[in-house]
């Protein structure tokens, strides 16, 4: 009987650290430490959110920059990857079929098309592509908004962010950064 207390009051006290004080502490310190991101790294224009910096969204219209596919379909209670072998038909087929999409919305590109614009990340809402990706995006964008490559470009450097501490990661582009700067310009 002894053991039956010991164990009832065991488990009431790892349920209220747990499940009360370590969620509370984490959140607390978050909120001090990293506001931005604990509030989820919202982006608003005139009081209205327009999306989050840390999720893709699907961008489709021919003057703004394409985010890479997402096997969740940009859903973000459905975080997915596509969890197929590279060998699967399945995945080979459904690489062909976004290649085929990118080429028929780039005509410029027909070559060397960026991987990240045709595979999908571990998430699916990878909200970064690299500069390489944004870059074989601009012949589209410049004839569908009249801004020259030039500017496009420009832009695209400008919300190019390096390797995380110089070592970690791939250079980088957040999509919806860049197509609010791309809207911006467009005015």
């Amino acid at each position: 009987m002894k053991s039956l207390f010991i164990a009832i009051r065991a488990s009431i006290l790892l349920m209220l650290v747990c499940g009360l004080l370590y969620p509370l502490l984490t959140t607390g310190i978050a909120q001090v430490l990293f506001p931005f991101q604990a509030q989820g790294s919202l982006v608003e224009d005139n009081g209205k959110v327009e999306g989050s910096v840390l999720l893709a969204q699907d961008f489709t219209s021919p003057k703004l920059f394409h985010p890479r596919a997402s096997a969740a379909k940009y859903d973000p209670t459905a975080s997915a990857a596509t969890n197929a072998a590279v060998a699967s038909p399945d995945y080979v087929k459904g690489i062909k079929e976004t290649v085929d999409a990118v080429k028929k919305e780039n005509p410029a590109l027909q070559d060397n098309i960026p991987a990240d614009l045709v595979t999908t990340s571990g998430s699916g809402f990878d909200p970064h592509l690299s500069p390489e990706a944004a870059k074989a995006q601009v012949p589209r964008i410049a004839k569908a908004t009249g801004l020259s490559e030039h500017v496009l470009l420009s832009l695209i450097d400008k919300h190019t962010k390096g390797r995380q501490l110089g070592i970690f990661g791939e250079p980088r582009v957040n999509v919806l950064e860049l197509n609010r700067d791309l809207l911006a310009q467009s005015k």
